[in-house]
């Protein structure tokens, strides 16, 4: 088992790909924190880990506000008492027409997408300064490509992958590692519109060279591999899961 005896903490975990993170997690051994602000899923996830033999914990936060994301601090730490991983997952979309873009869809996603990482970042890793430790931010094929629609969505993607470098370099020095992965066309929740559309769904699959979606389950070895000490000497770069996507 290669994350036996860590902790790790999985925001957005109740379900999609931080979901199958977390169970991925502990399979290898690690206990693992679902935060989430679904609660009751929350709850179910760490239901499956139960029952497959794994440690678990169901922690109600909303990550883009500075209280709840120490209170899941204290609460890991009050459980676990250390902190070895942290993966930054949890994130919302909203499309709209630039310009009728709604202010407050723009600050809700910038808060949950790109605040949260800043700031879940920063409570975990006061913790980890002592004995090092991972921190692996979920970015998007939008950091890198432009989408219709998602002005707000895109931006704070590019902004992780950015701020994934930022606190690589800062926080290197308590060996502490910071990456990124960048998931392709998953089928998750968020995805369900782009692919219940023909042709949007078609436009994916032609510039995918893999020629589908990907499953949840098929981020889980990167993030597997950037938690463990096989990335030792791996900081401040991004892992694409994207069926080569970003090749054209």
């Amino acid at each position: 088992m290669r994350l036996q005896n860590k902790v790790a903490v999985v925001t957005g975990a109740a379900q999609g790909n931080g979901h199958a993170i977390a169970l991925a997690y502990a399979r290898e051994g690690a206990r693992v924190v679902i935060a989430d602000i679904q609660l009751f899923k929350a709850e179910e996830t760490v239901g499956e880990i139960l029952a497959a033999g794994g440690r678990a914990i169901a922690v109600a936060v909303d990550v883009s506000r500075r209280d709840q994301v120490e209170q899941m601090v204290v609460r890991t730490l009050d459980e676990y008492g250390q902190i070895d991983v942290l993966v930054n997952n949890a994130g919302i979309a909203d499309a709209h027409r630039f310009l009728e873009y709604p202010e407050e869809a723009w600050d809700r996603i910038i808060n949950v997408n790109l605040k949260s990482v800043f700031l879940c970042g920063q409570a975990a890793a006061r913790h980890m300064t002592e004995h090092g430790g991972s921190i692996i931010n979920i970015a998007s094929l939008s950091a890198e490509r432009g989408f219709p629609r998602l002005a707000g969505y895109g931006p704070s993607k590019a902004a992780v992958k950015q701020l994934t470098k930022v606190m690589a370099i800062d926080l290197g020095r308590y060996k502490i590692r910071v990456n990124c992965i960048g998931p392709g066309n998953m089928i998750t929740e968020m995805t369900e519109a782009f692919r219940a559309s023909a042709t949007i769904n078609e436009q994916f699959l032609q510039r995918t060279p893999l020629g589908r979606w990907g499953e949840p389950e098929e981020l889980t070895g990167a993030a597997i591999f950037l938690a463990s000490e096989e990335s030792s000497f791996i900081t401040g770069t991004t892992v694409w899961v994207d069926g080569g996507y970003l090749c054209w």
